[in-house]
């Protein structure tokens, strides 16, 4: 091979800048959503809310974002998907600008619907966007690095948020949310090429058609149940943690990025358990280590240090059943991986909300020392649905392992 034959292999192998851009995106749009729920006891504060009321922020978000995922991705199918990410990239920005400033809770509730909105429109469109936008041997790499967004989000964004919000004020957070979205609209508009297209004419009714498939209710229903006992002490951290932290926000914040560190590194091997062993097998293993880490928590939770490890035992197991759960959905209908996985991020954000409003209910009965007992009960019902999900003469080697590494870009690049 000659020097430009190596150069141009070099190229070949790099990302353009804007699968980065996007992946900006995802982290300040994940940031927004994440934070949220370290801003939860500031806002019960500031409107004279319980603990409950305040959460209610996040599952009106969530709930908004399962609805407009779907839909909005169906409307725009046709959309460039340059077009797509600037509206979705406007539509946050005028969302978090509104809960800013809102003078009420209401009003604050109003803003957040806006924003997740932009959010549901945004974050399915990225990913085609950055498959789009490399050649077909890197589609899984521009995706990995626009779904890392996401890690750091929780990992950094949503901790320094949290912290920031401890002491500058919550509305400081969000005008820093819609600054830094501003900052990815302009790189999106840069450098986001027209001609990246649109995902195809399917309409609403095609793409809910897997849902007839029993198995595939099975596996979803995992994903709805499965998450949302991961998010009900994500969503009260501040709550549980409330006698380790003694109302900290920064000493809230360190728990967060504890809880995102470990989380990255639980998704990175469950990535790898899943080629060896299969999807379901990971999937379960997950589940007995989340309700294990829920036991921790429930005995760590007064004391700062050993609240520490215990959220990072938590967050290990809390990341580690989203990837063998998308091989499982990409495994089981391959030529509809985009759709699979669409519907699946819908019923992940439903699952959010439930957990905003199921864990609201548990501190109500149980108190927040308790709710994550509830959450532990989630988990046992999800690993029976995971069962009923599982193939009934299932081979791991030859059966979910076998989910090609990133169908979703394959996927995506037929239907553009």
């Amino acid at each position: 091979m000659d020097r430009t034959d190596q150069q141009g292999a070099r190229q070949a192998k790099r990302l353009p800048p804007g699968v980065f851009v996007l992946a900006l995106g995802v982290f300040v749009i994940g940031t927004g959503e994440f934070v949220l729920a370290g801003l939860i006891p500031l806002l019960a504060a500031d409107f004279d809310l319980t603990y409950g009321a305040a959460g209610q922020v996040v599952t009106v978000f969530a709930l908004t974002c399962a609805v407009a995922a779907p839909v909005t991705t169906t409307v725009t199918a046709r959309w460039p998907r340059k077009r797509v990410l600037l509206t979705a990239g406007v539509v946050y920005l005028l969302g978090a600008a509104v809960t800013a400033l809102a003078p009420s809770f209401g009003l604050m509730l109003a803003g957040q619907v806006v924003a997740a909105v932009g959010t549901g429109m945004f974050i399915p469109n990225a990913s085609v966007a950055a498959a789009g936008l490399v050649a077909r041997e890197a589609g899984g790499r521009a995706i990995a690095a626009v779904v890392t967004g996401f890690t750091l989000a929780v990992a950094f964004g949503a901790a320094a948020g949290t912290a920031i919000g401890a002491v500058y004020g919550w509305r400081i957070t969000m005008w820093l949310a819609a600054g830094v979205a501003l900052l990815g609209v302009v790189g999106i508009a840069s450098l986001i090429p027209s001609t990246v297209g649109g995902t195809g004419s399917g309409g609403l009714r095609e793409r809910l058609a897997p849902l007839r498939d029993r198995r595939v209710q099975a596996l979803l229903a995992t994903t709805l149940v499965a998450f949302t006992a991961v998010y009900i002490p994500y969503t009260y951290i501040g709550a549980i943690f409330t006698p380790a932290t003694g109302g900290d926000g920064v000493r809230l914040g360190l728990l967060m990025t504890t809880l995102g560190v470990a989380g990255a590194v639980g998704n990175l091997v469950a990535g790898r358990l899943v080629d060896r062993h299969g999807g379901s097998t990971v999937v379960l293993g997950a589940l007995l280590w989340l309700i294990l880490s829920f036991a921790a928590i429930a005995a760590a939770h007064t004391a700062y240090g050993w609240s520490i490890a215990a959220i990072g035992f938590y967050g290990v197991a809390a990341f580690a059943i989203t990837t063998p759960q998308q091989h499982r959905l990409i495994s089981h209908v391959p030529e509809k991986a985009h759709v699979m996985l669409s519907l699946n991020q819908a019923i992940l954000y439903l699952a959010i909300g439930t957990s905003g409003i199921v864990g609201a209910a548990g501190i109500d009965i149980v108190g927040a020392g308790n709710v994550i007992w509830i959450a532990a009960v989630l988990a046992i019902i999800a690993i029976a649905l995971s069962v009923l999900g599982r193939p009934k003469l299932e081979n791991t080697r030859n059966s979910d392992a076998a989910a090609p590494v990133c169908p979703a870009s394959e996927a995506n690049r037929h239907d553009e």
